[in-house]
Formats: structure tokens, C-alpha cells, sequence
């Protein structure tokens, strides 16, 4: 069997961000934050990704049927989630297998966490 890791390269300006209630994000942060918005933004890939991130380890060929999608459509869509840096894959012969990247969403929560007490109601 032959394998293949699938990467994105996707240069972090976050890792030393902080919450945006704090101080105004760079241009390079936004960019970085509404790419992953947009990635999310999706109902078909919002799926995809929450089977991804509720197992291990996902075939795209686990994909198809609970999105009620082709292949072609459901590599398009982990492609865009793979280019925002939320799911990394490995090409396992036919297949790609998908994982969440680690921290990745943690990291973005963090960025919207706000501090600030809520208004009474």
C-alpha cells in the first residue's frame, strides 16, 4: 500500500494573536480567520468536517453517503477545508484519509474568546 501525505501549506500568523477584544487583528490574521470562516461558512463542508473531527482517522470514501454527495464534490469540499487548514490528509491507494489539524480550531476560538462582561438582560 502505498502512502501519501496530502499537505497545505498554511503559514500561521495566529500562534501569537490574541483575542480580538484585546487589539485589532493584522490584515494577515483577518485573512487567516475569514478564510477559515469562509471554509465553515458551507452547510455540505460544516458536515464534512464534523465527521472528520468526530473520528480519528476518515476515508473520503466514508464521506459520499452521510452528505449525500459524489466524490468529485466531497474532494472539492475537503480540498477547501484542507486549504483553510482545518483537515490534513493522507492518500492511502485510492483513498485520502482525513484528520483534524490538531489545535487548529482551539486557536481560532481563542481568537473570538472575549473577556468582556455579557449586558444584563
Amino acid at each position: 500500500m502505498v502512502r501519501r501525505a496530502i499537505e497545505v501549506k498554511v503559514e500561521s500568523t495566529l500562534d501569537k494573536c490574541c483575542p480580538v477584544t484585546t487589539q485589532m487583528m493584522s490584515d494577515d490574521e483577518a485573512r487567516e480567520v475569514a478564510l477559515i470562516f469562509d471554509a465553515l461558512s458551507d452547510p455540505v463542508r460544516l458536515r464534512i468536517f464534523s465527521i472528520i473531527a468526530a473520528q480519528k482517522d476518515t476515508c473520503s470514501c466514508h464521506l459520499e453517503a452521510p452528505v449525500d454527495k459524489s466524490q468529485p464534490t466531497v474532494s472539492h469540499h475537503t480540498r477547501i477545508l484542507a486549504g483553510a487548514g482545518l483537515i490534513t490528509g493522507e492518500k492511502r491507494g485510492r483513498w485520502t484519509y482525513w484528520q483534524v489539524v490538531p489545535g487548529r480550531l482551539n486557536l481560532v476560538a481563542n481568537l473570538l474568546r472575549s473577556e468582556m462582561p455579557r449586558a444584563k438582560r
